[in-house]
């Protein structure tokens, strides 16, 4: 890695560069960004979804959340790079850490293309402070670039998506006043257009942007991916296709009266310099409308659960059975497995992300992923936390088990019981119009602080239809985020226990915000759990769990069972699951 560290540091030299940051994110900011924007990976070593590098003359360090403590402490061995570990108290501020290291008259260098708009006006106003210069121009300080790879565009019908492009269009422009809307996030403009691709893992995305106006729409993208066909369907919609380099010429010749709605925390600093005409800085209406599932989307997720729930039963019915028999498995095999069976569903195009499969000590790294080094034989002594999705054509799935194939331990079944409780708590939570996902947090924390126990990462994020795993503005979490929790929403419930060096606890399932009673004091919405699989029994302590809690626990599998049962045909498959939804009792 030291290697790759002088590399960039000789071009700094050359270009005058005191400091240089390398993000994540790619020109769309995107969380899994194509092949050829992953210079911080390139650089660092380190292959976690977020982090960001600073490297200096002499020293350099990578700022990354409590999710990535383990994996990046792994991966940065050696490298020259130091671990600071975002979140804590005492971790300095990525931006502060560099203003302690430099002086008045230095230059921090970027490239603005892969830095939101209100990162790098931030960043210029914080360091401006110390005398401070930022650079926003530079290109990527590395020679070994990656070409291109895309995929060809489709779109989906509105039986699936439920909304046409023209009504989404007139729901985006009865939020803004502005002529036309700057589109940069992939999943927006996916969803916007009704179009998918597989331009980046994970994600069913087109590396595209988008002008949507009020009367129609230019679509930049690489004009080889769209066929004749679809090119037709894209003219009836008045939706125009253009390259997708020529967005930054587009928006500079705009006319000066033109009002162009752009949202700075979602666009490029890059490309928000190039715009020539008026500017609404206001944060994007498609966030919340496409976070807003309409009945025809949610009836996709339930149909896509049914299907991923029938392949997960084949799947750990197998791992049970081979298991238990004593075959040798791993915990990439496991991820094999999975995939095999999600594959075997109709309409599954892709997972939604590489599935974690942690067993024992690795359970406690977060988002654990399995290598040839690492991969450890699965046994019968600890925990197998498992962590896995699927896209498919109506929806997106994101699930977590922890299960044990043998007799599990009392701290092992305090721990799961604790993470159970806080999992319930949120699925069973009414709670009035308006509510923040903040509020709900400490409802699947309660049980575990009662023990003693925490966890870093967020209870629930929100989840795209046959999207983003990862979608915003909702969420639940500790901070704040100023955006109450709405009908449709889509969200996972997701608490967890990390013992480091022992076991890790994970449980997950997604759930939408659904209409609840109207009483004297107002509105009221609760949670629809989606997600259809059981949980493992064998690690429940029953004497911990409420009443109210066991019953919702036997209801749910109850459901599991009348769901499933009927589409599964293999005996064996059919056998494991009824045992595993059986009533448990005190």
């Amino acid at each position: 890695m030291n290697n790759k560290l002088d590399v960039v540091r000789k071009r700094m030299a050359e270009l005058g560069v005191d400091a240089y940051i390398v993000p994540s994110e790619d020109p769309h900011l995107s969380e899994y960004p194509p092949e050829e924007w992953k210079l911080r990976q390139y650089i660092s070593g380190f292959t976690g979804s977020a982090g960001t590098l600073v490297v200096l003359s002499d020293e350099a360090g990578l700022w990354t959340d409590s999710r990535y403590y383990l994996q990046a402490a792994a991966q940065l061995l050696g490298s020259g790079i130091t671990l600071f570990k975002d979140g804590l108290p005492d971790t300095p501020s990525l931006l502060s850490w560099i203003a302690g290291k430099l002086t008045k008259g230095n230059v921090v260098g970027i490239d603005g293309s892969c830095f939101s708009a209100r990162n790098v006006e931030s960043y210029r106003s914080f360091f401006e402070d110390y005398g401070i210069l930022v650079v926003s121009d530079l290109s990527p300080l590395w020679d070994e670039g990656v070409p291109r790879k895309r995929t060809s565009l489709y779109d989906l019908p509105v039986e699936i998506t439920g909304l046409s492009h023209r009504e989404k269009r007139e729901m985006i422009f009865s939020k803004t006043n502005a002529d036309a809307l700057l589109l940069c996030a992939l999943d927006e403009v996916a969803w916007t257009l009704n179009i998918r691709a597989s331009d980046t893992p994970y994600n069913p995305v087109a590396v595209a942007y988008a002008v949507v106006g009020r009367k129609g729409t230019v679509l930049f993208a690489e004009e080889a991916c769209v066929s004749a066909s679809l090119r037709n369907s894209l003219a009836e919609q008045n939706i125009e296709l253009k390259p997708y380099d020529n967005v930054f010429s587009y928006v500079a010749s705009l006319p000066k009266d033109f009002t162009l709605s752009v949202d700075s925390s979602k666009t490029n600093s890059a490309l928000a310099e190039r715009i020539a005409c008026r500017k609404v800085v206001e944060p994007s209406p498609v966030a919340l409308l496409k976070a807003c599932k309409n009945d025809t989307e949610l009836s996709g997720f339930r149909l896509a659960m049914r299907k991923d729930g029938v392949a997960l039963s084949h799947a750990f019915s197998e791992l049970y059975e081979r298991i238990g028999e004593g075959e040798r498995l791993t915990e990439m095999d496991v991820a094999d497995l999975l995939l095999k069976h999600r594959r075997e569903q109709e309409d599954f195009v892709c997972e939604s992300f590489s599935t974690i499969a942690g067993y024992a000590a690795h359970g406690a790294v977060v988002h654990y992923s399995a290598s040839e080094e690492s991969n450890a034989v699965i046994g019968k002594d600890s925990l197998l936390l498992v962590d896995s999705g699927g896209n498919y054509f109506h929806g997106t799935t994101d699930i977590t088990r922890t299960v044990c194939f043998g007799t599990p331990t009392a701290e092992q079944r305090r721990d799961y019981t604790s993470v159970l409780k806080g999992h319930v708590a949120v699925a069973m939570a009414h709670f009035p119009e308006g509510t923040q996902g903040a509020q709900l947090d400490a409802l699947a924390k309660a049980p575990l602080w009662k023990i003693g126990a925490d966890y870093g990462h967020g209870t629930g994020h929100g989840v795209g239809h046959f999207l983003c795993v990862h979608e915003g503005p909702q969420n639940i979490r500790k901070v704040q985020n100023g955006v109450s929790l709405l009908s449709g929403m889509v969200l996972s419930d997701e608490p967890g226990l990390y013992r480091e060096g022992k076991h890790g606890i994970r449980i997950e399932n997604l759930v939408a915000v659904a209409e609840g009673e109207q009483s004297e004091f107002g509105r009221f919405l609760r949670f629809e759990t989606l997600t259809l699989f059981p949980y493992d029994a064998s690690l429940i302590e029953v004497e911990l769990l409420t009443d109210e809690e066991l019953d919702w626990v036997n209801g749910y599998h109850k459901r599991v069972w009348e769901e499933l049962s009927p589409l599964i045909s293999d005996k064996k498959t059919l056998k494991w699951l009824g045992k595993m939804t059986s009533v448990i009792g005190r």
